[in-house]
């Protein structure tokens, strides 16, 4: 049985956005621009990391699921693909998180 991956979330926001309409929330969320979209990514990153505080593996999922769509609704919006993210991650794969977070400006 095949999974759902993030890709394919990011295929079907990708759709829905080239969709358009009044049926499309993804659309919705996009035509209200890159900060409201920030904003909604911003409030799922509180209630996931409240339903994790709260030690509620459902809601954590649940929650989970909302925070990935929103954060890549968010990259649509500001025109970054998934794979730039991933290009990202792969570079720090070959290196310590102590030392990737160094070389980062100021080391945060």
């Amino acid at each position: 049985m095949p999974r759902f991956t993030i890709h394919d979330l990011a295929e079907t926001i990708d759709a829905r956005a080239a969709a358009g309409g009044e049926a499309s929330y993804t659309r919705k969320l996009l035509d209200k621009g890159a900060e409201h979209c920030a904003k909604k990514f911003g409030e799922e990153a509180v209630e996931t990391v409240i339903a994790a505080v709260e030690n509620d593996r459902a809601h954590l999922i649940a929650e989970s699921a909302d925070l990935l769509y929103h954060f890549l609704v968010l990259l649509k919006a500001r025109g970054v693909k998934l794979e730039e993210v991933e290009a990202a991650l792969d570079k720090r794969t070959n290196m310590s998180g102590l030392e990737e977070k160094a070389s980062r400006k100021g080391g945060n």
